[in-house]
């Protein structure tokens, strides 16, 4: 292969025989080198080619600045989580999670941690994924000796979960249906509309995406003692249950699915973090 560009010192991108751009990875791949030269067979580690073109240019632009190191642990992780779960993800998750780790690695140098605010729901609802983030917290640990706080987990759990969801174009189309339809339910409820820069507002459309996904896989989830917690949650904020009721009826009109009480009571609570402001 032909090196057509020099990202750094590891990662070049040639051109095989059929013309097509390949990213190739390899410590000290494109030392003494420039372009037009031959890419040495045994001096390739890693190898990638992404169908779409934006990805591809997306993928080039990243990796010019990413460690070598960082590109092995993230298609380590991408493969555990197909193995695990028997996945074909989008392409797009070798960006995503991998800007993303790099991003949370930096910043744990500085100091700085960001908390999930959407854990609990990702580990309740997406149990093997959120396992996978585990897992993916012990790969990094035993290949950088870096120990990240376990809301990072979720994260890497929720790259899984929209990788997956990106995979298919028509039930991305239904779950952003389902958005818009129970958004303007809400909306049309308070007669307000929401400031779409807030995090409560962000975990709220997260929440619904998350619902939504299992709605459409007919993933029914209930937890055991939540019939009680939901008759408080009804007393305590009338309002917000009595909009969480409208959601249910919509979805029970429309999708002939009934909302489990840990449904309602979790939809109430993020309509009352939505709403509180209003009052």
């Amino acid at each position: 292969m032909i090196i057509k560009r020099i990202l750094n010192h590891n990662a070049v991108i040639a051109t095989n025989k059929k013309e097509v751009d390949i990213l190739l990875f390899g410590k000290g791949i494109a030392f003494a080198k420039k372009i037009g030269d031959e890419v040495p067979a045994k001096a390739i580690e890693k190898s990638f080619l992404l169908k779409n073109r934006d990805n591809m240019t997306r993928f080039t632009e990243l990796f010019i600045n990413v460690p070598l190191e960082l590109v092995y642990i993230c298609e380590k992780i991408i493969n555990l989580g197909k193995i695990t779960l028997g996945n074909h993800f989008d392409e797009i998750i070798y960006i995503n999670l991998t800007d993303h780790i790099q991003s949370t690695i930096e910043r744990h140098k500085e100091g700085i941690v960001i908390t999930n605010p959407l854990r609990w729901e990702i580990e309740k609802y997406y149990p093997e994924e959120y396992k996978i983030g585990k897992q993916a917290l012990d790969i990094i640990k035993k290949a950088t000796k870096i120990v990240l706080e376990e809301d990072e987990a979720a994260f890497i759990a929720l790259h899984f979960v929209n990788a997956n969801l990106e995979n298919n174009f028509q039930e991305s189309y239904k779950i952003t249906e389902i958005i818009i339809a129970i958004e303007q339910i809400v909306k049309n409820f308070y007669v307000t509309e929401f400031n779409q820069e807030s995090v409560e507002y962000y975990r709220f459309i997260t929440h619904i995406k998350l619902f939504a996904h299992r709605l459409l896989a007919h993933d029914y989830y209930q937890e055991d003692d939540d019939d009680d917690l939901l008759a408080l949650m009804s007393k305590k904020y009338p309002k917000e249950y009595e909009c969480g009721e409208q959601v249910a009826l919509y979805i029970q009109e429309k999708y002939s699915y009934q909302l489990s009480s840990s449904e309602l009571l979790y939809l109430t609570a993020h309509i009352r973090r939505l709403t509180k402001k209003l009052y």
